[in-house]
């Protein structure tokens, strides 16, 4: 036998709560009795009630008592094989790590807004297979694919803009990195979100875009800032504040170029959006488009689904329960 529920250990103290309750008014109700007759004449007195009735109530409300909280446990007995089936996609998603990211046109900045985005994402996955790659001059598998959430949300807070030493944006070398994280089979069921605010600085992303779409990769791309760039805030050592400038002292601005990330979600049969403060486009994303991918089965295997027994304790208690009143506590 099992229990499918651990949560009744009050109700189970209320159970013994409730017998101690009886046999303390039974002793209360022995001393009012002697207190207003000598016992000699009590039997006189009360010569139709019953004590041992009484008593057999009281005992038959506390049986009562423990057999709904025997039903509240979910007692188990019995199994069954049942073949559990599990769908999904797999989603591999690419965040830029530049400094560009430190940007805060969106609070707190770009970066931890990003990290926000994936992780209302994930609430929505199930069954979805999800991984990790972080780019900046070069790409990295930070987390493979996987059905751990909690582990992928780990890898996600730890990146930040020093997880790739090397500055730029290489949207292509993390379209390449994406490519070998996905399994080696069937070219269907894969999506690769970028979520990126630059350009990209080295390598041909159009041309890795068209290597994924031919493994049967849809790319999905997430664009941060503006065309006109935005300034990037850094902090030195002494914790003072100032702008990332260039060898000629000139202030450096991030510029989306959301031409190449359409020009990359097209020629792979994704989708573009621009996140904005108002609303990221993730969650739009994942429910407009990303969802509604063919899924494919990641998973079958035989699962013991034990019996639900706790019907019989509960329809005991109810049996005791109409049966109560018919009791009498008068003598025949």
């Amino acid at each position: 036998m099992r229990f499918g529920s651990v949560g009744s250990v009050i109700f189970f103290w209320a159970v013994v709560g409730l017998a101690l309750f009886f046999i303390w008014a039974f002793k209360r109700r022995a001393k009012l009795t002697e207190a207003f007759a000598q016992k000699k004449l009590q039997p006189r007195i009360a010569e139709n009630f019953s004590i041992k009735r009484a008593y057999f109530k009281a005992v038959l409300l506390v049986v009562v008592s423990a057999l709904i909280v025997f039903a509240l446990m979910r007692p188990q007995w019995g199994f069954h094989w049942q073949q559990v089936k599990r769908t999904g996609i797999d989603i591999i998603i690419a965040i830029d790590t530049s400094r560009s990211m430190l940007a805060e046109d969106v609070k707190p900045n770009r970066l931890e807004r990003c990290k926000l985005a994936i992780i209302d994402m994930l609430r929505k996955l199930q069954g979805d297979r999800v991984g990790l790659v972080a780019f900046s001059g070069t790409a990295f598998t930070q987390c493979p694919l996987t059905s751990d959430y909690n582990g992928f949300v780990l890898a996600l807070n730890d990146i930040d803009t020093s997880t790739i030493p090397r500055g730029g944006t290489a949207i292509s070398q993390a379209i390449k990195e994406a490519i070998g994280g996905f399994e080696a089979g069937s070219k269907k069921y894969r999506a690769l979100v970028i979520i990126t605010d630059g350009e990209d600085h080295e390598g041909d992303a159009l041309k890795q875009a068209e290597d994924a779409s031919r493994e049967g990769i849809k790319i999905f791309c997430v664009g941060i800032g503006t065309s006109a760039g935005e300034l990037i805030p850094i902090t030195d050592e002494s914790g003072n504040k100032s702008f990332l400038k260039d060898k000629s002292g000139n202030m450096v601005k991030s510029s989306l170029n959301e031409n190449l990330l359409q020009k990359i979600a097209l020629a792979t049969g994704g989708a573009y959006v621009h996140a904005a403060s108002s609303g990221f486009g993730l969650d739009e994303l994942y429910d407009k488009r990303i969802s509604k991918m063919e899924e494919r089965q990641i998973e079958s295997k035989a699962k013991k689904r034990f019996e639900e027994r706790f019907q019989i304790p509960l329809m005991l208690a109810l049996l005791l329960l109409i049966l109560e009143p018919f009791i009498s506590e008068r003598k025949r």
